[in-house]
């Protein structure tokens, strides 16, 4: 299956040198008539591809797994996870990692096909993906990279000319996901439950030379690695609470060591502000709902720091007590990180301790009109207090009077206030229903253009052009409230 081209692979596979246990070697299942949908020329290019190269049907038959590129070493990840709060042994049951891409600035990301055939943890699926949750994860997750929140990418989608089946017939599809790595949470939990001796610290000293390089001989490195996953985790869900985004599905296997967002499958964009807001159709009792996502982050973390524990300190008592301070950490990084981008949202250039209560309010009277989340801050910073029904209300008014008598006590320009408002609040996010409309017409038409045309829009959520106009608008109102699916 290997060939040799000039497409510029360049694979060094260091997951291939741990121990067994972690992975099971698997090469992907061969599709009939495989189709290149979309190719990401852009992350190309950036990996050292040859992007014209790529749409050949060389390149297309490595995207469907057809074809493996010299210097490949496929396998599945094994790891385990708590899915929606229990424990349960899991792994790369649709997915195969065929290699390590070194690129010409010497970085490291790893090549995986979703949806390449059955695995040995595939736990009776078929291992394979439709082309709409496959598109749906190359939009969200192009976005996210766009709107400036660390992100899993997207290579490629490709059909595969072979049906699934899931509640229809749907059309198969792969995905080409590029990541720093596929490090979870869930990995270290699996080798604390089932790894033989020495195989969790093998796998800790591998997360720290892949990711944290600069902590690798300090002789307390494994509780320094636990608190550097802590803080990018913090971090990023600052992030998410900054933008509106709601993962869905924040399983201990869905929360990476790099502190990228993975694995998009019932995720989706609030309109309205409320922290209730749930979207996923399996979170029938709202534990990832939108205001839940910072407290289960820290839970996740939690369940890190146990499989962790033995690497702390000899003593469990000592291990677990060093533990908790981090995860008190993990508390004072999100709260400043989150100010800190709420401050910018409004134009606030330094911290002032009335800051929070100001926010705070905001927040509460944007709940209680039921105002699109994105909107308000966008009308915020261009002074468009005629567009919504939340300015007109009396609360509104008095809170913008302690806001601008806020901005008044900085040295800052008006000019230079609105330019920090608008790097920090987008002209558009993916709305759901326009997802929704480029799915329908690809699945169900085979037109990309529309699919297109919304990533044009959201590759430059900060520009705030003529031609985002019409991609900002709500969705009209609904009797039935939107739902997302795992795609499994």
């Amino acid at each position: 299956m290997e060939l040799t081209s000039e497409i510029g692979w360049n694979f060094k596979n260091s997951y291939a040198r741990l121990p067994r246990r972690f992975f099971a070697e698997q090469h992907p299942t061969p599709v009939q008539l495989p189709k290149l949908i979309i190719l990401n020329k852009r992350l190309a290019e950036s990996l050292g591809l040859n992007a014209e190269r790529l749409e050949s049907e060389e390149g297309t038959a490595v995207f469907a797994g057809n074809k493996l590129p010299e210097g490949a070493f496929p396998l599945a990840q094994a790891y385990a996870g708590h899915q929606f709060g229990h424990f349960t042994m899991l792994g790369d049951g649709r997915a195969v990692l065929i290699g390590e891409q070194i690129t010409p600035t010497d970085d490291r990301f790893d090549i995986q096909l979703k949806g390449a055939g059955r695995t040995p943890y595939s736990r009776g699926g078929d291992g394979r993906a439709g082309l709409g949750p496959m598109l749906r994860e190359y939009i969200i997750s192009e976005s996210m990279h766009a709107l400036g929140i660390p992100t899993t990418r997207s290579l490629a989608v490709v059909t595969t000319g072979e049906p699934i089946y899931r509640e229809t017939e749907l059309p198969g599809a792969i995905l080409t996901r590029v990541a720093s790595s596929h490090l979870r949470v869930g990995t270290f939990e699996f080798a604390a439950q089932w790894g033989k001796e020495g195989q969790l610290q093998a796998l800790a000293d591998y997360a720290i030379d892949r990711h944290f390089p600069d902590i690798s001989e300090e002789y307390n490195k494994y509780f320094l690695f636990f608190r550097h996953v802590v803080e990018r985790q913090a971090k990023l869900i600052a992030k998410w609470q900054l933008i509106g985004f709601i993962h869905g599905v924040m399983n201990t296997d869905n929360m990476t060591i790099s502190g990228e967002t993975i694995d998009y499958g019932p995720c989706a964009f609030m309109d309205e502000y409320d922290p209730e807001t749930v979207f996923s159709s399996i979170d029938r009792q709202g534990r990832y709902a939108y205001g839940n996502q910072p407290g289960i982050g820290q839970w996740n973390l939690a369940r890190f720091a146990e499989s962790l524990l033995p690497l702390f300190h000899k003593k469990q008592e000592k291990a677990v007590e060093m533990a908790k301070e981090v995860l008190s950490y993990y508390a004072e990084v999100y709260d400043r990180h989150l100010l800190t981008g709420m401050r910018a949202k409004l134009g606030l250039f330094h911290a002032k301790e009335q800051d929070e209560a100001l926010i705070r309010n905001l927040l509460v009277i944007m709940e209680k009109n039921r105002a699109d989340y994105t909107n308000t801050f966008k009308a915020l910073t261009f002074e468009l207090f005629d567009e919504m029904d939340l300015f007109k209300t009396r609360e509104f008014q008095e809170w913008q009077k302690q806001w601008k008598a806020r901005l008044n006590e900085q040295k800052q320009s008006k000019a230079e206030v609105k330019q920090l408002m608008k790097n920090n609040n987008p002209a558009v996010i993916p709305r759901n229903h326009r997802v929704e409309a480029a799915l329908e017409a690809a699945v169900e038409k085979e037109d990309y253009s529309v699919m297109e045309r919304l990533l044009e829009v959201l590759s430059n959520p900060y520009a705030h052009t003529f031609e985002q106009e019409a991609y900002s608008t709500v969705p009209p109102p609904s009797h039935y409230p939107y739902r997302t699916f795992c795609g499994t």
